[in-house]
């Protein structure tokens, strides 16, 4: 079963839904942007208060939900009546997504979880080094779908291999 997130909403009269599912293709590899831009976005609005690109929607892997995160700081998404000034807010069943003037209901979510098979959990090496670490750690992120590791600093521009978002990337230590 695919995980999936049914929107509805009502523009120029007109009652629209849209289903969003875990995987499916994108301008933007695992996500789902709305806004205005029809070049940027995969769910255009026209209403002139929603943005050309107001936020984007993805499927939290590590966290098996839903999450909206806002992507224009001067026109926060309201999300279940709190402002989304910055970051992410997880989406449920009813929840209400404000753009602009735009209002979008969560109809459903739908979320398999994935049970991690304990013998992966055990059969990751295990690597001993005789000198300590020398300097601070350094983090990274690994892309969940070509599984190459990224500095942070990609994070809002995505896996420069694949261009998949790494929102939903693990963290990861980089060898000095």
């Amino acid at each position: 079963m695919t995980n999936q997130l049914n929107l509805t909403w009502t523009e120029a009269g007109v009652r629209q839904t849209q289903t969003i599912q875990n995987g499916q293709p994108t301008k933007n590899p695992g996500t789902v942007r709305l806004g205005r831009d029809p070049t940027k976005c995969d769910v255009v609005f026209s209403h002139s208060s929603v943005s050309g690109l107001h936020v984007e929607i993805f499927f939290n892997q590590a966290l098996q939900e839903y999450v909206v995160r806002n992507l224009r700081e001067s026109n926060p998404p309201l999300v279940d009546g709190k402002i989304l000034a910055s970051g992410e807010a997880t989406l449920t069943s009813g929840s209400r997504i404000h753009l602009g003037q735009v209002q979008i209901d969560v109809v459903s979510v739908s979320a398999t979880a994935v049970p991690i098979p304990q013998t992966v959990l055990l059969s990751a090496p295990v690597v001993q080094s005789s000198s300590p670490p020398t300097g601070p750690s350094s983090y990274g992120l690994q892309c969940p779908k070509c599984s190459r590791v990224s500095p942070y600093a990609q994070l809002s521009a995505g896996c420069p291999w694949c261009g998949t978002s790494l929102a939903a990337a693990v963290s990861v230590v980089l060898s000095p």
